[in-house]
């Protein structure tokens, strides 16, 4: 009878160990619990700086990513236009600007009849300084992160923590939720800030690093990491199409940051030089120690973005030696922060994914040398030309209201007063801009707003379209034809150049792999969410990218 009830006791553990077993391999099959996730952006980051620079990568930065997860070769926006703050804010939101607002850096507010900055918070008051970079807020986006919505699941207990070189990378990816986010503030100061949206007072762990006169560190000089023979990848140091700083005759190394610092506003020239991205690893790895990020069974969201190669492509262009030596850096900077994620989160509890916010187009002036299309957009000519046109057709000279990010914004009260009709003047503006020489297509608002477009450059603007905070006719220039100086690189079109961007994701819940299927920046948000069985942001219109998670 003994032996009975002890083997009868023995199947009945045996039973609920394994029905345990069974439930936990089905609740991994629902969702991945990672301990930590990372979000990376890298600011202007084309996908080519993959495969271009990859021979000379390292093993333990963009290469590990590519070895150890999953490469998405073929990821792009699906929006115009492709700046920092709307690529920011799609990145996190799962949505484009359409839905979360964030329709550029700066945009014309049409009830105020004033240009507003897409952080900007007049009611909040910075925190680590008194300047007034430290009024900023995610106030004006109107949607959800997914860092959002893992803090609603968890109950406030995941923290979430956004850093970046500039406000808007960090304010943007942390979301309305977020415990803190903290942002450069350079001039004579060179520490990072914030503001009391999020807190009274910076931490210790912060006030101790902005003490640690790790800024001062890197006014030093900025020499190329190799020998600039090898960098092959890339043109001639000096050519006429890079930028450079103030005092310094030729955009050439090396450059003497400290000197250069005097006559480029203090600090702020580590912004534009490796060294930014640098102190932003250093300030990350501070905050994952600081922070206690991923050290219990509640996952926390760290949001990091790295600004500086987009100040560097900028000034010195596309194909620049100061480009290569920037990512073949931040390369070394991503391997100290794996490193530091392997041994304080722990190999295997931490998920991240790297992507970019837009990426660039060649220097024009550099493409034409090559007979390759390309060009420059006179602005001020274009709304003298365009004025001259609305005076002549309707009689009035003051019929625009405003010009900016590719969008014309039209003085509606005038239009009113004139008995016009609304849609029959945009339709006429958008017929005299696609009339001129360098203007690629244009449309009226009433035709984006009102048809369903599914695919084109058409979809792309309607993407891009917010009904309330948009202007009444949207143009893009021809290909590789910009409105900027003739050195330098930028962006924000819907061509290939400024879409295509790095995806890769690596950790914990993630496959080993790569594809060349279409994915769009707006799937990562579903996917990480997906991933930890949260809610979606709430206006979410990506899809899970299902084929890089590993459930089992």
């Amino acid at each position: 009878m003994k032996n009975s009830i002890l083997l009868f006791t023995a199947c009945l553990l045996y039973v609920a160990g394994f029905a345990q077993k069974a439930q936990e391999t089905e609740s991994s099959k629902i969702y991945v619990k990672p301990k930590l996730v990372v979000g990376i952006v890298v600011d202007q980051m084309r996908y080519d700086y993959l495969t271009r620079f990859y021979n000379k990568y390292g093993e333990g930065g963009f290469k590990r990513m590519m070895d150890e997860g999953f490469n998405c070769k073929n990821n792009h926006f699906n929006y115009i236009p492709t700046y920092t703050a709307p690529g920011h804010a799609s990145v996190y939101t799962g949505t484009s600007p359409a839905n979360h607002g964030i329709i550029g850096n700066n945009w014309y507010d049409k009830e105020t009849k004033s240009s507003v900055y897409c952080a900007g918070d007049e009611n909040v008051t910075p925190v680590g300084t008194e300047d007034v970079a430290g009024k900023m807020s995610p106030s004006r986006m109107l949607t959800t992160t997914f860092a959002d919505e893992n803090r609603l699941f968890t109950q406030m207990e995941g923290k979430t923590i956004g850093i970046s070189i500039k406000d808007r990378g960090a304010i943007l990816p942390a979301g309305h939720t977020a415990n803190a986010a903290y942002w450069f503030h350079g001039k004579d100061e060179g520490v990072f800030i914030s503001s009391t949206y999020y807190q009274e007072e910076l931490p210790k762990w912060v006030t101790k690093f902005n003490s640690s006169k790790t800024a001062k560190s890197y006014l030093k000089d900025w020499n190329t990491l190799y020998n600039i023979k090898n960098y092959t990848e890339s043109g001639s140091d000096l050519n006429e199409f890079e930028g450079g700083f103030k005092g310094k005759d030729e955009a050439t190394f090396p450059y003497d940051l400290k000197k250069l610092s005097k006559s480029n506003g203090g600090f702020d020239i580590i912004k534009a030089t490796p060294y930014g991205n640098s102190i932003v690893a250093d300030f990350a790895i501070a905050a994952i120690k600081g922070e206690d990020l991923g050290k219990d069974d509640v996952t926390d969201v760290l949001t990091v973005s790295f600004s500086s190669t987009d100040y560097v492509g900028h000034n010195f262009g596309v194909n620049s030696k100061e480009v290569e030596d920037t990512y073949l850096r931040l390369d070394k900077d991503l391997e100290r922060l794996f490193k530091i994620l392997d041994s304080y989160v722990g190999k295997g509890e931490y998920t991240v994914f790297l992507t970019a916010d837009h990426g660039a187009v060649d220097v024009p002036s550099y493409l034409h040398s090559h007979n390759v299309p390309a060009g420059y957009f006179g602005k001020d000519e274009f709304k003298e030309n365009l004025n001259s046109f609305m005076a002549k057709k309707y009689g009035a000279s003051d019929l625009i209201e405003n010009i900016s990010n590719n969008q014309i914004f039209l003085n509606r009260d005038k239009i009113d007063q004139l008995n016009l009709n609304l849609g029959n003047v945009q339709q006429e503006v958008a017929n005299k801009l696609i009339s001129l020489e360098d203007i690629y297509v244009a449309y009226p608002a009433t035709e984006i707003g009102n048809n369903g477009y599914s695919n084109g450059i058409q979809n792309l603007f309607k993407n891009g379209y917010n009904q309330k905070r948009s202007g009444d006719v949207l143009y893009q220039y021809n290909p590789a034809v910009i409105s900027y100086s003739k050195t330098g690189s930028t962006h924000g079109s819907g061509l290939n150049y400024d879409t295509h961007v790095p995806l890769l994701f690596f950790g914990k819940g993630i496959k080993h792999g790569s594809t060349l299927q279409k994915t769009e920046i707006i799937d990562i948000a579903p996917t990480i969410s997906g991933m930890l069985g949260i809610s979606f942001p709430n206006g979410a219109t990506g899809q899970p990218l299902e084929f890089v998670l590993d459930n089992n």
